[in-house]
């Protein structure tokens, strides 16, 4: 199994900056993509980024596109989701996740198959 765990969440101002850490140990070849999803209060958890390591194809759902990078550290198994201009919408829990596939649609993305979620990283973005 994967283990993820995150970190790099915190209070930013709006306009402002951040980047996202998501460092997977355990069976780290059992997956076939890798990304990040976020849950606003009181809303469903949604996709924001993914990428599949065996081809770095990126995926960005139309809310971040353009204002967010997802990358990679294949040597230290970790990804990163830098994002910028932040603005309230952006406000939630942001967690990482495994899967075994992907699918596109709609400005969106979800995985056939959620293998392992990380506990999360808090972001707030308020004045």
């Amino acid at each position: 199994q994967v283990q993820l765990v995150e970190s790099g969440g915190g209070l930013v101002q709006p306009g402002g900056s951040l980047r996202l850490s998501c460092a997977a140990s355990g069976s780290t070849s059992d997956y076939y993509v890798i990304g990040w999803f976020r849950q606003a209060p009181g809303k469903e958890r949604e996709g924001v980024s993914c990428i599949t390591p065996v081809d770095g194809t990126k995926y960005y759902s139309n809310s971040v596109k353009d204002r967010a990078t997802i990358s990679r550290d294949n040597a230290n198994n970790i990804i990163y989701l830098q994002m910028n201009n932040l603005s309230p919408d952006d406000t939630g829990i942001y967690y990482c996740a495994t899967g075994s596939g992907v699918t596109y649609s709609a400005g969106t993305f979800r995985f056939s198959r959620y293998n392992a979620w990380g506990q999360g990283t808090q972001v707030t973005v308020s004045s």
